[in-house]
């Protein structure tokens, strides 16, 4: 475990390009609560006067990990979390995404999980959602060159075949709806989203579906040779991970976010990271 500090980013990307994505995504998500609230204390922690964060740390722009420090926007909600409610932030190491939520159900390493998390009712049953933060849609990268153009219903008549590999990241929304959408393809649930995208750029697979802003700021930065074949709208709202176990900590978060919302807080990290408020 390490503690880690805040560093400011400066991406390969243009913050206009990236935030054309995430107008793509439906714009900008935020808490249901309007009105700034006092925050709760009646919770518990892991280690005490910190809030332990779990997160694969490779979502960039939502989070990463460089030069052995935690970043992205996720990141800095993180923080911004910990200062309003008078706590050290400190990171766990990249860990798979799919055992966040089981982390987080066990208890006893992590206080949340902070890892661009759309709130799904299947998810609900393991844990609790703080209010969303942010919202998003899904989109397929694909190679420039490999040849399929043409509306959804084509580009998805096109992938769904038995010669068609599809890379998801385990445990996502995207390998959810690629399992649904292109029951026909080979589809190969990996760690993360740089393999895929690695795997995709090689040629090894033929597309990969994950969360639109990721797989934009993906195509613009690291992978130059892919683009986003599609771009699915499934209105989907992050939101931070917490125990069952643990009520008054989602309510203090809760809070927090009301806070960060009014305050111009969150405003400032989406236009830092996304180039738009």
């Amino acid at each position: 475990m390490s503690t880690i500090t805040r560093r400011s980013f400066i991406g390969s990307m243009s913050a206009s390009a990236l935030g054309l994505m995430l107008s793509a995504c439906g714009g900008a998500g935020s808490s249901d609560t309007t009105e700034a609230e006092a925050i709760p204390t009646d919770y518990t922690l892991v280690q005490e006067g910190k809030l332990i964060v779990a997160s694969d740390l490779d979502f960039p722009p939502l989070d990463s990990f460089e030069g052995g420090e935690a970043q992205g926007f996720d990141v800095d909600l993180s923080y911004a979390i910990g200062e309003k409610l008078g706590l050290e932030v400190e990171y766990l190491p990249p860990m798979d995404f799919d055992s966040i939520i089981p982390l987080i159900k066990n208890g006893g390493k992590a206080d949340i999980g902070n890892s661009a998390f759309s709130i799904t009712e299947e998810r609900k049953e393991e844990i609790d959602f703080t209010d969303a933060y942010l919202d998003s849609n899904l989109g397929i990268a694909v190679k420039k060159d490999l040849g399929i153009s043409g509306g959804e219903a084509a580009i998805v008549s096109a992938l769904n075949a038995s010669d068609m590999t599809v890379a998801v990241q385990a445990g996502t929304t995207g390998e959810a709806w690629v399992r649904e959408n292109l029951p026909e393809a080979n589809i190969v649930p990996l760690a993360s989203v740089t393999v895929c995208m690695t795997g995709v750029s090689t040629g090894q697979y033929q597309a990969f579906c994950a969360d639109l802003p990721v797989i934009g700021h993906q195509c613009s930065v690291s992978f130059t040779d892919c683009t986003i074949a599609l771009e699915i709208p499934t209105g989907e709202q992050y939101g931070i991970v917490v125990s069952k176990d643990n009520p008054g900590l989602t309510a203090a978060i809760n809070a927090a976010l009301a806070q960060i919302e009014s305050d111009g807080t969150m405003a400032e990290l989406k236009k830092k990271w996304f180039g738009t408020e």
